[in-house]
């Protein structure tokens, strides 16, 4: 069974929640604040969390740091918060997904399923990626699409990188003007939507329809390979 940590200072959330986690074979624990969160995390190490930002005595993000401290269990954030400052602020905390409340439970339940799917972040042993026609080689630093190599640039070539590194995993702007392009570029925005453009022109079918760079308004960007995502 998939254990579940579900964090949130609403009983009737809490419960619903639990409910239905449990009808659909999760074993879960849940947690009315965030002290009781990480004590609760450190004792029944979870599989996912839930967690919202709103909590009694201290903020979700500041929970989402105490995890991150040990462990890379994927973080669901279910918030009240619509503002897009607020989601910036929880992914780059270590956030892997956000839903705003009110929320559709099938919603919610699938994107925990996706998260699952994924499980930890691909890392160097990551052979290669195929998401549609194109095959990203992270071995040799190769893109083929179609059977035809394509020619990236090197700041066109890290972005892709990143990206497939984490797939399904929403990165914000700031994490990946950071990562790409180092300190001090945290706020080029423009930088990074014209490289993405580029990017997709190279690699998407419909690149005003993109089906694996995908853009979050105000957020930041996902990569959605399908599924399988590892070319073994």
């Amino acid at each position: 069974m998939t254990r579940v940590l579900v964090v949130d200072d609403e009983p009737q959330i809490l419960r619903a929640l639990a409910i239905n986690l449990r009808a659909r074979g999760y074993d879960v624990r849940t947690a009315g604040s965030g002290t009781e969160a990480l004590a609760t995390a450190a004792a029944h190490p979870p599989e996912l969390v839930v967690l919202d930002l709103g909590l009694p005595d201290m903020d979700g993000t500041d929970v989402i740091a105490g995890l991150r401290g040990w462990t890379a269990v994927p973080v669901l954030v279910l918030s009240g918060r619509s503002d897009s400052s607020d989601k910036v602020d929880a992914l780059d905390a270590g956030a892997d997904d956000y839903v705003t409340k009110p929320f559709g439970m099938d919603e919610l339940l699938a994107r925990l399923r996706a998260m699952l799917r994924r499980g930890t972040p691909a890392g160097d042993d990551l052979p290669a990626v195929r998401f549609g026609d194109t095959v990203v080689d992270l071995a040799s630093r190769r893109v083929v699409r179609d059977g035809d190599e394509v020619r990236l640039t090197p700041t066109e070539w890290h972005l892709l990188e990143v990206l497939v590194r984490h797939p399904g995993r929403l990165l914000s702007q700031k994490q990946l003007l950071s990562e790409v392009w180092g300190p001090g570029y945290e706020n080029a925005h423009g930088n990074l939507r014209l490289y993405m453009g580029q990017l997709r022109r190279k690699l998407e079918d419909d690149p005003a329809r993109p089906r694996f760079l995908i853009n979050e308004p105000g957020m930041g960007y996902r990569f959605e390979p399908g599924d399988p995502f590892v070319d073994a």
